[in-house]
């Protein structure tokens, strides 16, 4: 009876233990690291407030509102990079791809800013002043 009971007992202990590990590793498997070639190219970044549409933003053509950034096949930045250094506060020079969206890189190759995945070809981040970053693929011609 006695050992029994602690049968039971280690399944209590055991089962959720088990349930979190494969949990994770579900959680894992669901989220998957595009190419980085999948994110080269041209894309149209938007400065905005939280309560302004990035469209109407756009729509308003303040340079200091808009710009267009290269994300060039070599994980780095190219034309743009000056527009969106001086948002984020901080010499933008790299990016990478993440499993839930996009991170550019500083001096050292680390994190400075990430950039969350809405929808294929459209990324948001929110600055520390709240004011909100569009990152939406520019149209590409044929």
């Amino acid at each position: 009876m006695n050992q029994f009971a602690f049968t039971r007992k280690a399944a209590a202990y055991l089962l959720p233990m088990l349930m979190m590990i494969s949990g994770e590793t579900t959680m894992a498997s669901s989220l998957r690291l595009e190419d980085p070639s999948v994110f080269a190219g041209q894309w149209h970044a938007t400065l905005s407030a939280r309560s302004d549409s990035p469209d109407a933003q756009a729509m308003q053509d303040k340079p200091s509102n808009t710009c267009q950034i290269d994300l060039e096949p070599n994980q780095t930045l190219g034309k743009g990079a000056d527009c969106l250094s001086a948002w984020l506060q901080d010499a933008a020079i790299g990016w990478f791809p993440d499993p839930d969206g996009l991170s550019i890189t500083g001096k050292e190759g680390s994190r400075i800013q990430f950039f969350s995945r809405q929808r294929d070809g459209l990324y948001l981040s929110t600055l520390k002043s709240g004011m909100v970053i569009t990152l939406k693929r520019a149209v590409q011609q044929p």
